[in-house]
């Protein structure tokens, strides 16, 4: 009989579980940290506050790409790598895992409008992964990666996403849900 997932242990160990699956199995991508990095970002992005987390100077929410692009560019009190890899992690989650979301984000009427949310991703993290401090190459690494690779990950996070919705979830009186 299956348990409910909760806490954040359970949470993290699911999606490094799934995410493992996926990529070393199913795409043949053993790179654990890649993977140790997806899985964080779908653990991070459970938090509807941690999708948009990014704020303009007078502290509004940044929920538009272009608006981030503007901030990253004018903001001085935080590295712009954060903004640059902000948007990289904001558009590989979006295309990734909640991709008939995009039809809302890039709505006409909205200033995404125009933007290619891959062809964003991929260029905002090979910037972040060129304003790294020398102590943080690791994650510089991975950042390149996930530019030059943008396009399979996006894939194989919807492919998560598949995986955990065929899941059987049990509510607190132990009946199953779906």
């Amino acid at each position: 009989m299956s348990q409910v997932v909760s806490g954040s242990d359970q949470l993290k160990n699911l999606f490094s579980a799934l995410t493992e699956q996926t990529f070393q199995v199913e795409l043949g991508v053993a790179d654990p940290p890649l993977i140790d990095y997806l899985s964080s970002l779908l653990e991070r992005f459970v938090r509807f506050e941690a999708i948009f987390r990014l704020r303009d100077i007078v502290g509004r929410r940044l929920d538009e790409v272009a608006d981030m692009l503007m901030e990253a560019e004018q903001c001085t009190d935080r590295p712009r790598r954060e903004f640059h890899r902000h948007i990289g992690d904001f558009t590989l989650f979006w295309t990734g895992v909640y991709p008939e979301a995009l039809k809302r984000l890039k709505g006409f009427d909205r200033k995404d409008a125009m933007v290619d949310y891959q062809e964003q991703g991929k260029r905002s993290y090979y910037i972040a992964s060129t304003l790294m401090e020398q102590e943080t190459m690791k994650d510089a690494a991975v950042l390149r990666r996930l530019s030059h690779e943008f396009e399979l990950c996006s894939n194989g996070l919807r492919r998560v996403r598949a995986e955990w919705e065929r899941l059987p979830l049990l509510g607190s009186n132990g009946q199953q849900c779906r």
